[in-house]
């Protein structure tokens, strides 16, 4: 078992900081990557339908839950996908959301989904709020026990908070030292939203070679990887890496035994870009 510190969702829920993502994943080798990951230690699972491997991902998870591991103890999340977000109102709105749901939860063959976000805002439509409240129907049926949001700006969380009934429990979206987040970070935390990070190592790509990073990694006796997950940690990220190698399963899961200081942060600070590696979430429509 890891040391992984909870954060107390809005609900009441606690979700594991650290958890593994699957995002890319192919469906056959989601379930030996989460079969890693389980007996590595990690408790909270991310995968997605658009992702297409809630099937290998359901299976390690219930071998883990037939071998003891206790459902209570494990943390699930998937998220709606867009199909599932056209500009529909009122039943016929519900009943799309709800089939998606059905067949996500069919494919992980459980019981219950721990947390379920809406996908892809898509602003252009201005549907999402009636998803929204399609999912709270999800949640007061106890078929889900908690809901957020991934890829949501300031607008579109205003407007849930606004006309919505359930508050999202957390925001899901790209965050890195390169793009850190800051300001929508601190609207999360003003109205009791938690932040989590897809992409937290910026999908492997010049972000582990950056020279301040390597610097910060070899003073702590540490790997890039690791510093960076550090970093979201101590900002009161929630982070889901995502690997298929065992040993950076486990190397990722590491990251209690240090600590950045004060001039680590400093410097981790100054590599940010503000430049996106994803898409832009107010633009994004595919289908």
């Amino acid at each position: 078992m890891s040391n992984i510190p909870s954060i107390t969702l809005n609900d009441g829920a606690q979700i594991p900081q650290l958890g593994f993502g699957v995002w890319q994943v192919p469906d056959n080798e989601a379930t030996p990557a989460v079969r890693a990951a389980l007996q590595a230690g990690y408790r909270s699972i991310d995968t997605a339908a658009i992702y297409e491997n809630e099937d290998g991902t359901g299976l390690a998870i219930r071998e883990a839950l037939a071998g003891g591991l206790a459902r209570e103890d494990l943390y699930v999340t998937t998220k709606l996908w867009n199909s599932g977000t056209r500009d529909w109102s009122g039943e016929q709105g519900r009943d799309a959301v709800l089939r998606e749901f059905d067949a996500s939860l069919a494919k992980l063959g459980l019981e219950y989904i721990n947390l379920y976000l809406i996908h892809w805002p898509r602003p252009m439509h201005g549907s999402y709020l009636n998803v929204w409240k399609a999912l709270e129907q999800l949640k007061a049926d106890g078929r889900v026990r908690s809901i957020g949001v991934s890829n949501f700006g300031q607008e579109q969380l205003t407007r849930l908070l606004d006309e919505a009934e359930v508050v999202p429990v957390l925001n899901q979206v790209e965050l890195h030292p390169y793009f850190p987040q800051k300001e929508l970070r601190a609207f999360h935390t003003r109205h009791g939203i938690a932040t989590e990070a897809w992409s937290p190592l910026g999908q492997g790509r010049e972000l582990l070679a950056e020279p301040a990073l390597v610097k910060t990694a070899e003073k702590h006796g540490r790997t890039v990887a690791q510093v960076v997950l550090r970093w979201h940690l101590q900002n009161g990220v929630i982070a889901i890496p995502k690997s298929v190698t065992p040993s950076r399963i486990r190397e990722n899961l590491n990251v209690t035994g240090f600590e950045l200081d004060a001039e680590d942060l400093a410097v981790i600070a100054e590599i940010a870009t503000g430049k996106r590696i994803g898409p832009d979430p107010q633009e994004f429509d595919w289908n």
